[in-house]
């Protein structure tokens, strides 16, 4: 499909309007005007952009700039690969403002084609090298990311927001991610602003559910969210009441702090263990949906060297330098993925690798979060 950069203002299209209108009286002609560029904003996404909250975010009278692209189908019941059912549906679409910023929305049907495996990311990533992400709430299973939660950093203005809908067709699923990023005076540490990075999300999602019919279950809207976890904000594991919650300390590891987030039906958890200072230790991860098809794609590619692969087997280790974990979720949902890491790994290089401890720790971390999600107990790996 062709790309369309409109660059109109309703300002200006108005003006342009009374022009033609005018020109037409003269010689008796009746002639309708239309907007060039709330076509293109009507359009964009394959029609599921929500117009007003995007007017709302980057200014009602802002000149906009759109890119659009729809590739693939969504909810095809002929439609496999590898024995099994396969969505191609990408879409995507830009929206910039000048001197504003711009809202980009990727949408992807789920599972993916088995040709797509191994060649990069199956779905568009959320910033979680730096800080957390934390759960949306409100009944829906998303996140809220950045790469900084710091006021008056460079990205101080940029999140992301990832929106996944379960469809009530067995096993099919969509996942929404809105990139919003402003300039300006805008900052994410103003708690009256985070809703506004959020609400392109959950309204694209909301009109992409009905358009593909997809039949997910809905949340409500999101009033408030927090911000994404920092580096530095640490606490004793003893205390940790969300994602490391039911995870053991370690003695000989000097594991006794947590970073964590709420669960709240996010599609993705994560905890991070550390010594009494902050200082990382092992990293554990929870990945369902599409989340966990990506994640088993990228180590299938990753870790084409190994024997076993978390593609492969729905628990085992990593080489030298992390444990898998695999539990089956309800309603034929791609089976959820756990993982374990530690801090200090290097390829193959662990130096006195405590591994009963990683072992017990995952455990714990998989089955609280299983059991959260209502999937079946966990497949452990082996000593």
């Amino acid at each position: 499909m062709a790309l369309t950069r409109p660059t109109l203002t309703r300002r200006r299209v108005r003006a342009l309007a009374a022009v033609v209108v005018a020109l037409a009286a003269l010689t008796g002609a009746i002639v309708w005007f239309a907007g060039s560029e709330d076509r293109a904003l009507d359009g964009a996404c394959d029609g599921v952009l929500p117009v007003g909250e995007v007017r709302a975010v980057l200014g009602e009278d802002a000149a906009l700039d759109v890119t659009n692209r729809t590739e693939g189908a969504f909810g095809d019941k002929t439609a496999k690969s590898g024995g099994k059912r396969a969505n191609s549906l990408t879409v995507r679409c830009r929206i910039a403002a000048e001197g504003t910023g711009h809202i980009a929305v990727t949408i992807a049907g789920s599972p993916r084609p088995r040709a797509e495996y191994g060649y990069g990311e199956l779905y568009a990533a959320v910033p979680a090298s730096h800080t957390l992400p934390v759960p949306l709430g409100n009944g829906w299973s998303g996140l809220f990311a950045t790469d900084t939660a710091r006021l008056g950093d460079a990205e101080d203005g940029t999140a992301t927001t990832a929106v996944f809908l379960d469809c009530a067709r067995r096993g099919d699923s969509l996942l929404i991610t809105v990139e919003t990023a402003l300039r300006g005076a805008t900052t994410l540490d103003d708690p009256a602003t985070r809703p506004d990075f959020v609400r392109t999300a959950t309204a694209t999602a909301e009109a992409a559910n009905d358009h593909w019919g997809c039949g997910a279950r809905l949340g409500t809207p999101v009033r408030s969210v927090g911000l994404p976890v920092n580096e530095d904000e640490y606490e004793p594991l003893l205390g940790a009441k969300g994602t490391c919650a039911a995870v053991p300390t370690a003695s000989r590891s000097a594991v006794s702090t947590a970073r964590e987030t709420a669960r709240d039906r996010a599609p993705r958890e994560s905890c991070v263990l550390g010594t009494r200072d902050g200082s990382p230790l092992y990293r554990l991860e929870a990945y369902y949906g599409p989340y966990a098809e990506d994640a088993r794609s990228q180590y299938t590619r990753d870790y084409d060297y190994e024997n076993v692969t978390p593609a492969e087997k729905p628990a085992g280790r990593l080489g030298q330098s992390a444990y898998w974990a695999g539990a089956t979720c309800p309603r034929g949902a791609e089976s959820a993925l756990y993982l374990i890491r530690a801090a200090d790994a290097d390829g193959e290089t662990r130096r006195r690798p405590d591994l009963a401890y990683e072992r017990a720790a995952l455990a714990a971390f998989a089955s609280a979060s299983a059991t959260h999600h209502g999937c079946a107990a966990p497949s452990l790996p082996k000593g």
